[in-house]
């Protein structure tokens, strides 16, 4: 990413054609590599118990297939019109008022990149004890944040573009599905063990609605929407776009969920860093997955950057995303492993609707890029219709918790914004 100083809003114009070099399959790499996670193995856990084996692995296969078409969906539109997610939001929202969402999504994603770093260091932590250097120094967690956070800042140097097609897609990659196949292998034997026909017939115990729980796989490719139109819109063709984000992030999404859902019925109990440090060769598949999370930690800090740039764009956005490397790393030296969850979901009930809201207005229209340039200050309806997808989201989460909560915020923004296109 060029530190020089740009003539343009890099954010607000669309891509050239030139610099569209994105084929699906860069897509595609791109988006396996950003949906695995130590955090996506988590969330197949919290299913397992409450649905059961068969349960959990229906809804985990749904649950990717949708969430990841609504990603896909998006990734379209940010290639058909080559505009960033911050350039989306001015489309729909009015370019006065879009400041306001973009600046809640840097606000999200300085928060979320501050989060992989505290995932990142409680692995690191976790490697350095099963070696048995445990004693090693009291001052282990911070090194290692800022070890990591130092090496997200030097990425952040680079081009975005190589970084995808070189290190991601060459290097990353193989590393992870190596890993994933791994860690596959060994719970699949362990299940064998167990006896399929007992985990298959034991029950869950209710805790968690079929409903509830697909909201909760959905959850995990939706929290990525202000994301992918960042990267999209560098394809050579929308529909390239579309298939190769849908086919990487449902693939990645679904085999983290699942394998999840295994460690939790296979291990009940078991904290998920550990339990993956307890299969056959634990540690080194724990380490590959650890690496794998570098990509999802520049993910959020270049889009950060993208919309810090939108709204100072006398700084190129290379150095707002050196900047917003170091704030997060200052931020997970002082941040415990949950201390984010509650604000990242609050910051989740805005950011689903908002893009319910772009895709209703912005979905097969082939002059989104003339709509920002002729955007009103304020698109009055659009807002409203965001607001009570915000409030939706919130009612459902408090009086309906088995309906879910995404799902019916999204839905509801995705239906008002389509039937109001022509106002305003």
């Amino acid at each position: 990413m060029a530190l020089t100083t740009p003539t343009t809003n890099q954010a607000l114009r669309p891509v050239a054609a030139a610099e569209r070099v994105f084929g699906w399959h860069n897509h595609a790499a791109l988006w396996f590599s950003l949906g695995v996670g130590l955090l996506v193995l988590q969330m197949g856990a919290l299913i397992a118990p409450a649905l059961g084996l068969a349960g959990a692995l229906w809804v985990t296969g749904a649950g990717s297939l949708l969430g990841a078409a609504l990603l896909g969906w998006v990734a379209y539109i940010g290639c058909a019109s080559g505009l960033a997610s911050a350039g989306l939001m001015h489309a729909a929202m009015g370019g006065r008022f879009a400041r306001l969402p973009v600046l809640l999504n840097i606000v999200q994603l300085l928060g979320w990149g501050a989060f992989e770093l505290v995932v990142m260091r409680e692995a690191t932590v976790a490697i350095v004890q099963r070696l048995g250097w445990a004693g090693a120094s009291a001052a282990l967690p911070a090194v290692a944040t800022l070890a990591w956070g130092g090496l997200l800042a030097a990425l952040m140097l680079l081009p975005m573009v190589q970084t995808v097609r070189r290190l991601i897609a060459r290097v990353a990659l193989p590393l992870v599905a190596l890993a994933l196949l791994w860690l596959t292998w060994q719970l699949l034997g362990t299940a064998g063990a167990q006896g399929w026909g007992v985990l298959w017939a034991r029950p869950g115990d209710g805790s968690m609605g079929p409903l509830a729980a697909l909201d909760l796989v959905v959850a995990m490719p939706v929290s990525w929407l202000p994301l992918v139109a960042d990267y999209a819109r560098h394809g050579r063709g929308a529909r390239g776009a579309f298939w190769g984000t849908w086919a990487g992030f449902a693939l990645a999404n679904a085999w983290c969920y699942g394998l999840g859902v295994l460690v939790a019925l296979l291990m009940p109990g078991t904290e998920m860093m550990a339990a993956v440090l307890l299969v056959q060769g634990g540690l080194l598949t724990l380490a590959l997955i650890l690496l794998d999370e570098v990509d999802n930690a520049y993910g959020d800090v270049y889009s950060a950057a993208l919309g810090a740039h939108s709204l100072r764009p006398r700084q190129p956005p290379g150095r707002w995303a050196v900047g917003i490397a170091l704030a997060c790393t200052a931020m997970a030296l002082v941040l415990p492993m949950h201390g984010l969850e509650a604000f990242l979901i609050l910051l989740s009930s805005v950011c689903t609707p908002l893009f319910g809201v772009i895709v209703g207005r912005l979905a097969g229209r082939r002059d989104a890029a003339a709509l920002l340039a002729r955007a009103p200050p304020v698109q009055w309806t659009c807002v409203g219709i965001w607001l009570l997808g915000i409030a939706t989201y919130h009612a459902a989460a408090q009086w309906a918790p088995q309906w879910g909560a995404a799902l019916p915020a999204f839905g509801l923004t995705l239906l008002l914004a389509g039937l109001t296109r022509r106002v305003g």
